[in-house]
């Protein structure tokens, strides 16, 4: 949300019970450009209820899947973190942790939109929620009418200069790149999956403090992108809990399916382990870096 100093957002700022305000005023999407990362200001340490959030450093590839929020009408014409004033009828952004200012495509895989977005500002505060759009970003990325799962790709300086951004989607590619060396690929994965049994209830979260980087599950490495899709949809009609997470990277010609991020590999082993009960289904624990 906006402010000088981050705060939590406010509960019914993207909600569905939330008075729409009316259609954006059209504008065009933000056209990427290298900006300078300052350091100090949004880009510091900085602790919201109790929580300290550390904003990347340099120039990363990031990308993420989870669930997007909104806010509108209540922040327009306040201060965001990065100084600047909040447009709610601009393509904007607020995000915990990326650098400010940084260029960011959102996707919405329930329809196939996508926009561009300007990061600019510290949020969501509410757990689950990896980014809160502008106003006119949700709307045009058909999210407006509450919080919706996207994808979001941070689009690199690289990407930028080399205009690689416009031909979309590079930036998995990137984040791929810059991953620590997977182990081993697991054995083929089956053709069929079975039924899951019934297991004991779990209250183990995914933990998205770290976009990109932590600990994730290698659920199958697949020389062709089709296979790779097709078991992820397998996995998908299977284990509900495990799709917000799931996310197929392309490694050195290797296809890799992969859930996570989990904070920690203890965190990530609680998962395999609840995998291989419900699904009978070994993944690997990697590391990215």
């Amino acid at each position: 949300m906006p402010s000088s100093v981050p705060a939590a957002s406010p509960v019914g700022a993207g909600s569905p019970t939330a008075s729409l305000p009316p259609e954006p005023i059209p504008q065009p999407e933000p056209e990427p450009r290298v900006e300078p990362v300052r350091e100090g200001g949004p880009n510091k340490p900085y602790q919201v209820q109790g929580q300290t959030f550390r904003p990347e450093r340099g120039d990363p590839a990031m990308a993420e899947r989870g669930i997007a929020s909104w806010y509108g009408r209540p922040f327009h014409g306040r201060r965001t973190a990065s100084g600047e004033v909040y447009d709610m009828h601009a393509f904007t952004a607020a995000h915990k942790t990326m650098p400010i200012p940084s260029y960011a495509r959102v996707v919405n895989p329930a329809n196939g939109r996508e926009i561009i977005v300007r990061i600019n500002d510290r949020g969501p505060f509410i757990a689950g929620r990896i980014i809160d759009l502008s106003y006119a970003a949700a709307v045009k990325l058909g999210t407006s009418g509450g919080v919706a799962p996207v994808e979001v790709h941070r689009i690199t300086h690289e990407a930028i200069r080399s205009g690689a951004w416009r031909r979309g989607g590079p930036e998995l590619v990137a984040v791929a790149a810059t991953a620590a060396e997977a182990a081993p690929a697991p054995p083929a994965a089956r053709a069929e999956l079975p039924a899951p049994p019934n297991p004991a209830p779990t209250t183990l979260q995914p933990a998205y403090t770290e976009p990109a980087r932590g600990f994730w599950l290698q659920l199958g490495a697949f020389a062709q992108a089709p296979g790779a899709q097709d078991f992820r949809r397998k996995v998908e009609a299977q284990v509900a809990w495990l799709v917000p997470l799931m996310a197929v990277f392309d490694d050195r010609g290797l296809h890799r399916l992969q859930a996570g991020p989990y904070a920690s590999r203890g965190e990530a082993q609680a998962a395999q382990e609840r995998l291989r009960a419900e699904l009978q289904l070994v993944a690997l624990v990697v590391q990215r870096r």
